[in-house]
């Protein structure tokens, strides 16, 4: 499933696309998704501007000059596809209609976005942008790993008392938004923090390094992300996912890359999830 750095590379690769312009026509191709899609969705979007493109957590958010703006998710296998524009080196021509292809937006300057979703785990929803914080969706999301409330104070306090394990608490939406499997294994490596602690045993200085080394895996991910967008590859358009270099993550049996560690990256099985690690630097 598409983690923060994936949807914020969608986002950007979306936004000189999107933002200014208007939506000329929306095609539904079906009724729902994961669940079904708003009332009146396409008259609703059909000759509204987007006046900004957000991201919370792993949703992509459009601001609407009608008032509303327009919620994305992605879910498991969802696509966006982006044609009739120069997208990196590439001027991807509109391409034949496809079975999976759910939603389709024509957007003013020639523009076609069209969400791909085989599995329809992806969603959709509209809502007025004045109560977007209240949305069922977003209300309960905890900080930006990457914003001002995600800092040091903030998860000592948040994590203090919690018996479950550090990797289950990262991944809880509500305790810091947009975290995944990937990069939770990732910034737990780098900060030499053992996957299976308990979440409240963790010294607070032990949790002071986990802030700047999630920061630092998100922000390479994304900029790998962003050059993949600059030198792009794919015939058909697609945005969002990229190769990217990870030290645990997939790498079960390989030496561990911290300098002088001569630990072999180890995979244990976390709530149904494969959670890496070095036994020997993560503790």
């Amino acid at each position: 499933m598409p983690e923060l750095p994936e949807v914020e590379t969608v986002r950007r690769g979306l936004v000189p696309v999107l933002e200014g312009r208007t939506i000329l026509a929306t095609h539904l191709n079906r009724p729902d998704l994961r669940w079904p899609l708003p009332e009146r969705m396409a008259e609703r979007l059909t000759g509204a501007r987007v006046l900004r493109l957000g991201r919370r957590s792993k949703y992509l958010l459009a601001e609407l000059s009608t008032g509303e703006t327009l919620i994305v998710h992605l879910g498991m296998s969802g696509r966006i596809l982006v044609s009739g524009v120069t997208l990196g080196h590439f001027v991807h021509d509109h391409p034949a209609p496809q079975k999976h292809d759910h939603v389709v937006f024509e957007i003013e300057g020639g523009a076609r976005i069209t969400f791909n979703d085989p599995r329809r785990f992806g969603a959709m929803d509209l809502t007025a942008t004045t109560a977007l914080d209240c949305h069922r969706l977003l209300a309960g999301l905890g900080p930006e790993p990457l914003g001002n409330g995600f800092h040091e104070l903030y998860l000592i306090g948040r994590l203090g008392g919690r018996q479950t394990p550090i990797k289950a608490a990262l991944l809880d939406q509500r305790v810091v938004a947009g975290l995944g499997n990937i990069y939770v294994c990732e910034a737990l490596h780098r900060a030499g923090i053992l996957p299976l602690r308990q979440a409240g045993r963790i010294a607070a200085a032990r949790l002071a390094i986990l802030v700047p080394a999630t920061r630092t895996v998100l922000a390479e991910a994304i900029e790998a992300g962003g050059s993949s967008l600059r030198d792009y590859r794919q015939a058909d358009g697609e945005l969002g996912y990229f190769q990217h270099n990870f030290r645990v993550y997939g790498r079960e049996g390989k030496p561990c890359p911290t300098p002088g560690c001569p630990g072999t990256i180890r995979r244990v099985v976390q709530s149904g999830r494969s959670t890496f690690y070095c036994p020997q630097c993560q503790r």
